[in-house]
């Protein structure tokens, strides 16, 4: 799907409804707009059910001032008009209140985007605009003085957060970064020291290149491959969904043959992703015309060592993220399905996945199937898609509850003699 030809109306309706599912606003609350190519400003409604928003309650306001709509726009299009006025290149501007935007508003602290990489590079710098009355006139001035500074990203003392972008995706993108870092940041404050990345890490990181691979023509795809493709894009949607992934990080990749494997695509939106947006890899060449997921060298090397692989996800879910931006230990010896999915959990030092990707490979094993990096992601492999998928889900699920049970008592574990008695009634092995 190219965003970018939709109408705007229709743009703001599809990252309205995003938002709204996904719990970062309220019926009522958060607004966005786009100034099109004439000047133009559609902007969401005012009074106007989020949850039920159609194209035609977006509301048109003409450089002039004249209102073309069914409503009237929203209460806070003084601010937007402010924005697009001293900030010619900005094309969309986003307003939302998620709940952990929120309470780093209402203790006036900012996320700290360097947590995991690409976050501050996404989100860039983030500045603090004082309180006012919302739809006033000085809550426009003091948004507007830290947009006039080349700000795209700005939290509203006890109110939320302000986003301006190229367009309505970009600020999008921003904002959903912005929210999944102050998620991590406070998951990760319950059970330990937040331990961000160093200046030489977050350059390592932005400086990481992709994979030079040959390209190939003439491809053929299997009927395995093509059912293979489909049932990837609808993992993929549910990862999303379920806010294991984020709409451009998080990674499937499904084995194919002994020298093929498909793998999700660089920098495409995961919520939209089809079939044929899915990246063929085959004899170390890259499907013509695609660009493969960054990490894409990994899944090869993963592939090439375990012939009983036969899918990888690379994830960044929120849960299980706490633990890998500060020394807390994650321990799948809670109950027994955590356990018997998930077993050993190792933690490897950053930039192990991509500067050290043997070493990684060679980490993966029947009793360790899942590794945590840290301040980066996890590494979740199974034997089949569905089985990688489940493996996830049980990761973060299992990080919740382990986060939730600090704050009502002493987590205790499985005992060892507990322990034995589940590997031998499932056949595991240590």
């Amino acid at each position: 799907m190219n965003f970018n030809l939709m109408h705007p109306a229709d743009q703001i309706v599809t990252i309205m409804d995003r938002i709204y599912n996904y719990g970062m606003t309220t019926t009522s609350g958060g607004n966005l707009s786009i100034r099109d190519e004439n000047g133009d400003v559609w902007i969401s409604p005012s009074g106007v059910d989020k949850g039920t928003l159609t194209r035609d309650d977006i509301v048109c306001v003409k450089p002039d001032g004249t209102v073309i709509g069914n409503h009237k726009p929203s209460v806070e299009l003084p601010f937007h008009l402010d924005i697009f006025k001293i900030r010619p290149d900005v094309g969309a501007v986003l307003h939302a209140h998620p709940p952990a935007l929120v309470s780093f508003s209402i203790v006036r602290k900012i996320p700290d985007t360097n947590i995991i990489p690409n976050a501050s590079l996404i989100c860039g710098e983030v500045q603090m605009a004082p309180y006012a009355v919302p739809g006033s006139q000085k809550l426009g001035e003091n948004i507007a003085d830290v947009f006039k500074k080349g700000i795209n990203t700005v939290m509203l003392e006890n109110h939320g957060v302000v986003i301006a972008g190229k367009d309505l995706f970009s600020a999008f993108m921003s904002f959903e970064t912005l929210d999944f870092c102050a998620r991590l940041e406070i998951n990760a404050a319950r059970i330990g020291e937040i331990k961000p990345l160093s200046e030489k890490h977050i350059r390592a990181s932005e400086e990481m290149r992709h994979a030079n691979l040959e390209e190939f023509d003439n491809i053929v795809y299997t009927s395995a491959e093509r059912e293979a493709r489909a049932k990837m894009c609808t993992l993929i949607k549910r990862s999303y969904d379920q806010q294991l992934f984020t709409s451009t990080q998080g990674t499937f990749s499904q084995r194919i043959s002994d020298d093929c494997f498909i793998i999700t695509p660089y920098n495409k939106d995961r919520k939209y992703l089809n079939p044929e947006d899915i990246v063929q890899v085959k004899d170390g060449k890259v499907e013509s015309g695609k660009v493969p997921s960054r990490s894409v060298l990994l899944h090869k090397e993963i592939y090439d060592l375990h012939p009983d692989i036969n899918s990888i996800i690379i994830a960044h879910p929120p849960k299980i993220m706490a633990f890998a931006i500060t020394d807390a230990k994650f321990d799948s010896l809670t109950i027994p399905e955590s356990y018997i999915l998930l077993r050993g959990v190792p933690k490897l030092p950053f930039g192990a996945n991509y500067l050290q990707k043997k070493f990684t490979a060679q980490e993966i094993r029947p009793d360790v199937p899942v590794i945590l990096v840290e301040n980066d992601c996890v590494i979740v492999t199974g034997n089949s898609l569905l089985a990688a998928f489940d493996r996830l889900e049980v990761l973060e699920y299992s990080a919740k509850a382990m986060l939730d049970a600090e704050e009502i008592g002493e987590i205790i574990n499985i005992n060892e003699a507990e322990r034995q008695e589940i590997n031998e009634a499932f056949g595991l092995v240590d």
